[in-house]
């Protein structure tokens, strides 16, 4: 693979994962056997609130993308994103009510009723 050492220019971004999360992440790399992906977040436009998470596994990095690691998890967010989700938390809910991510934003001026989109 020829890509750029542009690792000595990848940035740490401010978004948390908990440990729940960390090893529901685990969990589920584990059951795909694979060691090469990393968790990416991403702000779209669309939902009702205007903008909607998207979280996915993903073997790529990009340019501009931050990273950080949460004991051997990586989570990932491209550079449009970032400020978005600065200081917002991902954790796993596993409850009757809800199992899923989710995301605790404090960017998020508002959200829709189903919690998938925010402004």
């Amino acid at each position: 693979m020829s890509q750029t050492t542009s690792s000595t220019e990848t940035t740490a971004h401010e978004v948390a994962l908990t440990d729940v999360a960390a090893s529901k992440v685990r969990t589920l790399l584990e059951q795909e056997g694979r060691d090469d992906l990393r968790l990416r977040v991403a702000v779209q436009p669309g939902g009702c609130s205007g903008l909607i998470y998207q979280l996915y596994f993903d073997e790529r990095y990009l340019d501009g993308d931050a990273v950080r690691d949460f004991d051997g998890v990586g989570v990932i967010i491209d550079k449009m994103s970032v400020p978005y989700l600065a200081g917002a938390t991902i954790d796993f809910a596993d409850t009757i009510e809800k199992q899923g991510f989710t995301i605790d934003n404090p960017n998020a001026g508002g959200s829709c009723a189903c919690g998938d989109s925010f402004h």
